[in-house]
């Protein structure tokens, strides 16, 4: 069985979130999904838990980061190709993200571009040409 992550975010409006992840083409899961948290399906095996402040304390006792303000972690998905990789942060500036919240990457054979959602968290979105990059490590390793 392959395995399954589960992001889970915090969120102030999840409403809000729902409707953003969405748009950017996440499925909601409504068999994991209540008035306190959404189930977001990016994939078979990928899945972003949206969670009100208050659904999200009873996993920790720390206190929530304003990830507008503290870079909590850099999540980062794959995609298929260059367009993809614009596409998806077309899509979530589109729904009320900000593009372009790190600097863009590109290396030739990896692109990479970044979105912040509404509440802060970071999503980075890669492609990268295996094959290329693999070629590219050797010439390096090589040098």
């Amino acid at each position: 069985m392959s395995k399954l992550i589960f992001v889970n975010l915090p969120v102030a409006d999840l409403d809000r979130a729902d409707a953003f992840y969405q748009a950017i083409g996440a499925v909601k899961n409504p068999q994991f999904s209540d008035h306190t948290a959404s189930c977001m399906v990016l994939s078979e095996t990928i899945h972003a838990m949206l969670l009100t402040h208050d659904k999200f304390r009873q996993f920790t006792p720390k206190k929530i980061a304003d990830a507008r303000e503290t870079t909590e972690v850099l999540i980062c998905l794959s995609a298929d190709s260059r367009e993809e990789v614009d596409e998806t942060v077309a899509k979530a500036a589109a729904a009320g993200g900000r593009a372009d919240a790190g600097p863009k990457q590109d290396y030739g054979f990896m692109y990479g571009r970044s979105f912040e959602d509404p509440d802060g968290h970071i999503w980075e979105v890669m492609w990268m040409d295996v094959e290329a990059a693999k070629a590219a490590m050797a010439d390096m390793a090589n040098a």
